[in-house]
């Protein structure tokens, strides 16, 4: 490819709105110019909320409609198309957030070609291959295509692994498999020679998750990879993506960091906002009359049960839309017999609205679904959640899942794996929100140490940590630029996987670490130094311990839910705070809206049976079905002013992820407290607040300090 397939204009996404916007009116910039440009660009403002009821060409209007910079939006409606932009230029970490290929087909079917940028988020960079987009973080080619000099095909793949070459080089993914993954077949791993008990043991637990996935109601297949390699030094992630990995002709499996290739999952699920897209780009190639092994697909309704009282749904008119998006998914379903989590029934008679789903997807493949040693695949960027159990569990972009289902094979660049070791214990009311919010506000992580990594999570306070807990901190290993998190199963794996399935699961010898697996890097923390944490609007990795916090923070909102914050324990958490306000009389702050939702179906009958409703109730708490929700900008808890200050358990708070409004992301206690006091408090200054100045600290316009 010369520059005559780049002869548009560059796009410099400067901090500076003004200069964002005269470029698009035609004013020539350098990068000298441009700098400083901005760092984190999401893909909710590439592909904000609104134009995802969209899912093909039409995209091409909307790109970078959520760009924000000094306050403004500068980039409107065909802005991109009608400036004959070809090339767009970001900073660091190009691509955060969501799994969204929206933002990626936006941007080519405006006619961007190519994005450069400091560096790229992992899962937008391949939705970029998949979808023929040219990415590179090599910024010399700058000046080149200002001056209109020709840039070859091989310099705009210089650094790239030879799979994402080869698949930009037939111009997408699906080309690719059309041409060259017709036979993918699991690699031949030599076994090991174990020892007899140990050849036993591994037998038998082979035997007991097969038993223990057939038993399960929502059965997968049982597990029936190769036995692991002989060779030691190997990571569990590692070990797990060995006895998953596929080769075909010309296609061998990675094994070394920065090779790409193909895996096997045991699981593979959607969800509603992706499903029409997926089955949009298997009709341009040919729409296939099944798919590999549809009962190992899942599909789930669980963002837009509650867009009827979405804010930015009924103000924009976007309602008839989304209820598009749910007849293609349910069609898809329907054709080809997949098995499908839904909404639930209307809670009362004559509520026309759909008030909640079964659950949010990965939330109820943790709780259903997902076994140790698995490998499984979801279309959102919170997949990695089931890494909590001792599996691999990544997110993938609509062409990847459209490939996977026909291929059963997913596309993979084997990453590096970095080790976070948190030694000693957390203290009482710190919880592992709190300990995801220091990571990220950590320099090197936000530098991009975890950038494409696996995080593996250990140490004493982690072993301490309940499965709900651990599966915060590898939930939120989306928000750290990691490719997955994960932690090694153990007997609170087991006693979750019994509790909350009624089935035995055992725990194989190799599922673990060796002791000298070898690591890209290790971060030690020391548990004890912990204290509860916020994260200041606008990115996730903002955050400073609330002790340090030096401003008053009054609140108009307070969410508690979400696939990060909606769990059994985070609703434990809720009601620890709340039945403490309820016994003294108090109620959530005047002038503050407080939502509780439920994660899945097993949460909220979990808080029934508990009797933690009668305390929600009790201080004013609006309580709502299962669903996304607010979290992604899709039901009540959303602001509907920039003037509106929300405190949220959920996991980012990038500029419009929930409404227009400021949100700063907390614990669940946290939040909960924040709502009794109208500022944002921990539990721990709430309660002494309220013993050093009594009830009426709390009375109409006396507020609470931190």
């Amino acid at each position: 490819m010369t520059a005559t397939a780049l002869n548009g204009r560059l796009l410099f996404l400067s901090v500076q709105a003004d200069l964002v916007a005269a470029q698009l009116l035609g004013r020539a910039c350098s990068l000298e110019q441009a700098l400083p440009l901005r760092d984190d660009i999401s893909t909710d403002e590439i592909s904000p909320l609104p134009i995802m009821v969209h899912f093909d060409a039409t995209l091409g209007r909307y790109p970078y409609t959520g760009f924000e910079t000094q306050g403004r939006r500068p980039i409107g409606t065909d802005a991109i198309h009608q400036a004959g932009i070809t090339v767009v230029v970001g900073g660091q970490r190009y691509g955060k957030g969501s799994s969204r290929e929206h933002s990626v087909v936006a941007e080519v079917s405006a006619g961007v070609r190519l994005v450069i940028a400091r560096s790229f988020e992992r899962i937008y960079r391949q939705n970029a291959d998949n979808a023929g987009l040219f990415t590179s973080t090599d910024f010399s080619l700058i000046p080149r295509l200002l001056r209109g000099e020709p840039i070859t095909l091989d310099e705009l793949l210089c650094g790239r692994d030879e799979l994402a070459a080869a698949i930009l080089r037939a111009g997408g993914l699906l080309r690719f498999g059309q041409q060259r993954m017709r036979v993918m077949v699991p690699v031949e791993i030599e076994a090991p020679a174990p020892a007899a008990a140990t050849a036993a043991a591994t037998a038998a637990g082979e035997a007991a998750n097969a038993r223990t996935a057939r038993t399960d109601t929502q059965a997968t297949r049982p597990h029936e990879a190769p036995a692991a390699p002989a060779h030691s030094g190997l990571t569990l992630f590692e070990k797990i993506i060995t006895r998953h990995a596929l080769a075909g002709p010309g296609l061998p499996a990675p094994r070394a960091v920065g090779e790409g290739g193909f895996v096997r999952a045991d699981l593979r699920f959607i969800h509603e906002y992706y499903t029409a897209m997926a089955a949009h780009l298997l009709q341009q190639h040919g729409d296939p009359q099944a798919l590999h092994e549809p009962h190992t697909i899942l599909c789930f309704e669980d963002h837009l049960s509650y867009v009827h009282r979405s804010p930015v749904h009924v103000a924009q008119g976007l309602v008839s839309g989304v209820a598009g998006l749910s007849r293609g998914h349910r069609a898809f379903v329907q054709r080809f017999g997949l098995k499908h989590h839904g909404y639930l029934q209307a809670l009362e008679a004559g509520d026309a609205g759909n008030q909640g789903s079964e659950g949010i997807s990965h939330a109820m493949v943790a709780e259903q679904y997902a076994l140790p040693g698995r490998l499984i695949v979801g279309t959102d960027s919170h997949t990695p959640h089931s890494g909590a159990l001792g599996c691999v569990a990544f997110g993938v972009g609509s062409t990847d899942m459209a490939n996977a289902f026909v291929t059963g094979a997913v596309r993979f660049t084997m990453p590096a794996v970095l080790r976070v070791e948190v030694c000693g214990r957390l203290h009482v009311g710190v919880s592992a929100k709190d300990l995801a919010l220091h990571l990220l506000a950590r320099e090197d992580l936000r530098s991009g140490l975890g950038l494409g990594r696996v995080f593996e999570f250990g140490g004493e306070a982690v072993r301490a940590m309940s499965i709900d807990e651990r599966t915060t901190l590898t939930n939120m290993t989306a928000e750290m630029g990691g490719f997955t998190g994960i932690v090694e199963p153990d007997e609170v794996t087991q006693q979750f996987i019994r509790e909350r399935r009624g089935v035995a699961c055992v725990i194989e010898p190799w599922m673990r670490s060796d002791d000298d697996a070898r690591y890209a890097a290790r971060i030690e923390i020391d548990a004890s130094t912990l204290s509860p944490m916020v994260a200041r609007p606008g990115d996730p990795g903002r955050g400073v311990p609330l002790s340090e916090l030096t401003e008053a923070v009054p609140i108009d909102i307070a969410y508690g839910g979400s696939c990060t914050a909606g769990k059994r324990e985070d609703f434990d958490q809720y009601h620890a705070v709340l039945s403490w306000a309820a016994e003294r009389g108090l109620r959530v702050a005047e002038g503050v809206k407080l939502y509780l939702q439920f994660g899945t179906a097993a949460v909220r009958d979990h808080c029934i049976a508990k009797g933690h409703l009668t305390a929600f109730e009790a201080v004013g708490a609006e309580l709502l079905q299962p669903a996304c929700g607010a979290c992604a900008n899709c039901g009540p808890g959303s602001s509907t002013s920039t003037d509106q200050v929300t405190v949220s358990a959920i996991n980012r708070n990038f500029p419009g992820r929930s409404g227009p409004g400021q949100v700063w992301l907390a614990s669940p206690a946290t939040v909960a407290a924040s709502a009794i006091a109208g500022r944002v408090v921990s539990f721990g200054h709430l309660r002494r607040e309220f013993e050093t100045r009594g009830d009426h600290a709390f009375a109409p316009g006396a507020g609470c300090p931190r």
